[in-house]
């Protein structure tokens, strides 16, 4: 028998109702499969008219308990009645049972998120499970761009989230520093190398010497081989000037391009508020012979065999080839087809060094999560295929697919091109509406969602624009709280002060409405990092602000919602109460994200 999970948050309403959803369901139902008690949810209703809360119980006991839903759940409605924390209960549609808070309840959420401050919405429910989150791993062949930009963000604020659900959170950064493309870049280096030291050769006369010809010609190479020509002067060419064999200058071009473009990576990345714990190198990882290791232990499992793939159809996988290669049974787990690891030459696939990249997380981790483009969708059955059978099941593989983003200004796409050096750099963007503002709206959609960014809307002050609309919020709190310390004192709206005043005068509609937003948000902070969509917190901010907004609107017109009465201390201690509640939820939300919530608006 598994036992129903109890590692939430302690100010989690909604975990503390389905626990006692699931203890009355016992009783109505005794002897129910300890497995389906576990599916039950209590979440809140689509219709706020329903009540707080709606639970699927009686409809999941229905089939196991050979009883109508609707018998079940008219009996959960006794049980759930009699609770102290319920004001009442009804059965709905099929099954459902709604629920309404007592609102003592809601009340005390103000003062949970008062007292726990920045560790409000915070939960154990990942219980230490090691979580290696790997995202951004752009090749170091120029400046990132825009096209890096959702992925980077929506790794760094989901692995943020999975943290501050309980789990243990690796950031790590792959430097694809050993393939083709790294040697392409090493010869554009070259070539702006020699332009630097005075040799006279254009793009179309030094391409031919390249391997696959001049690839990377963009500007943002000229400081590279600047530096490299102050270090190494005229010693990487001929006496003439002219290319010097690869033999002379490859290796030291190679050596110091990768590190100037991972520390420029490295500053955009700063910019955009990422810093990564682990930067691994492919390089590395097939020199240290972890490649060969995994290949090995495949083969020792009974996994490889020589054979032919057949034909794929449409385009050709550079993995394909008509003759006998070394295969790995993927199918054997869950694969639509068995993948080549080494060619008939005796090299190995690109597949196969992922894989000794992959089976080097996997040493410390419980699960991996890769952050991906969404044009890897074929890559990940064959991934979680390989991890499954080298860590026998024990390592989990997952992937967050990232939709790329149409970049948009005065009403026109942006385009990008990195080879030819006209692309939009990250730090353009981060120059142009920066860094909150870029994270918060790469968040407002779900990840493999497609997505238009309008420079133009995102710097907008209106209520259209989700970032302005959030900050403004949190800016109106924050100020009516500073009017507050000046009318009433410092001391009086302190957290620590606010949290010991009676909230029993919070009864307005409204006013409730804003507490059950608050307190469903341990709750969306456990169900985003449980379906490892951040998007979720951006979503719930949007939600809250609209809240807190119309209680700011209502105020106008109906004058016992207004937030500051000035000869009237004790009544505005409540409502401050809220306000503060309602500013440290947002920020606890925000700092999820990566966003910096604003003091005011200018």
């Amino acid at each position: 028998m598994v036992a129903a999970p109890t590692a939430h948050t302690t100010d989690c309403l909604f975990a503390r109702a389905r626990d006692q959803v699931c203890e009355a369901l016992r009783s109505v139902v005794p002897g129910l499969p300890e497995e389906v008690v576990q599916r039950v949810e209590v979440t809140p209703p689509r219709d706020p008219s329903h009540g707080h809360m709606a639970t699927n119980a009686a409809l999941l006991a229905a089939k196991p308990a050979k009883r109508k839903p609707a018998e079940i759940a008219a009996e959960l409605v006794q049980k759930l009645a009699d609770l102290p924390d319920i004001d009442h209960a009804e059965a709905a549609g099929p099954g459902f049972v709604n629920m309404t808070l007592k609102p003592y309840v809601l009340q005390g959420v103000a003062k949970a998120v008062l007292e726990a401050g920045e560790a409000f919405g915070r939960s154990s429910i990942g219980q230490g499970t090691r979580v290696n989150v790997e995202y951004v791993s752009a090749n170091p062949t120029g400046p990132m761009h825009v096209g890096h930009c959702r992925g980077a963000v929506v790794g760094d604020a989901l692995a943020n989230l999975m943290q501050a659900a309980g789990y243990k959170v690796t950031r790590e950064y792959y430097i694809n520093d050993a393939g083709t493309q790294v040697v392409a870049l090493t010869w554009a280096t070259y070539w702006r190398y020699l332009q630097v030291i005075g040799t006279d050769i254009d793009a179309d006369t030094f391409s031919p010497l390249t391997p696959n010809g001049l690839q990377y010609q963009g500007d943002y190479l000229i400081p590279v081989a600047e530096s490299i020509a102050e270090k190494h002067g005229r010693a990487l060419a001929n006496d003439d000037g002219s290319p010097a064999d690869p033999s002379v200058w490859f290796d030291i071009i190679r050596a110091e391009t990768l590190v100037q473009m991972m520390a420029a990576i490295r500053e955009d990345l700063e910019g955009l508020g990422i810093s990564h714990e682990v930067f691994a190198s492919e390089a590395e990882t097939l020199a240290s012979g972890r490649v060969d290791a995994a290949i090995a232990k495949l083969e020792s499992k009974g996994l490889l065999y020589e054979g032919v793939l057949e034909p794929p159809k449409g385009k050709t996988p550079e993995d394909w080839e008509p003759r006998p290669q070394t295969l790995f049974r993927s199918t054997d787990f869950g694969d639509d087809q068995d993948r080549a690891l080494r060619k008939s030459d005796g090299t190995n696939t690109y597949f196969a060094n992922d894989i000794g990249y992959h089976a080097q997380k996997a040493e410390n981790s419980d699960v991996l999560i890769d952050v991906l483009g969404a044009d890897h969708g074929g890559y990940v059955s064959r991934m979680r295929a390989a991890i499954s059978a080298l860590t026998d099941g024990k390592t989990g593989f997952e992937v967050v697919m990232c939709q790329i983003v149409r970049v948009v200004k005065n009403g026109e796409p942006v385009r990008m091109s990195k080879r030819a050096g006209t692309f939009v750099t990250l730090r353009d963007l981060l120059d142009e509406v920066g860094r909150d503002a870029v994270r918060f709206t790469m968040l407002t959609r779900k990840a493999d969602a497609q997505m238009e960014f309008d420079l133009d809307a995102v710097v907008a002050q209106t209520r259209d624009n989700p970032v302005f609309y959030v900050q403004y919020a949190h800016a109106r709190c924050r100020s009516v709280l500073r009017s507050a310390e000046a009318m009433f004192g410092a001391a009086s709206v302190t957290l620590e002060a606010l949290a010991t005043v009676d909230l029993s005068g919070l009864l307005s509609d409204v006013e409730l409405a804003v507490l059950h937003r608050i307190a469903s948000f341990p709750r969306s902070v456990e169900a985003a990092a449980a379906a490892r969509e951040p998007h979720r917190i951006a979503t719930y901010c949007i939600d809250l602000a609209s809240d807190f907004h119309t209680l700011w609107n209502r105020g106008r017109e109906d004058t016992t919602l207004r937030f500051l009465h000035e000869n009237d201390r004790e009544t505005s201690l409540v409502k401050l109460a809220l306000i503060s509640a309602i500013a440290g939820t947002l920020r606890c939300a925000l700092t999820i994200l990566g966003v910096v919530p604003v003091e005011e608006m200018r």
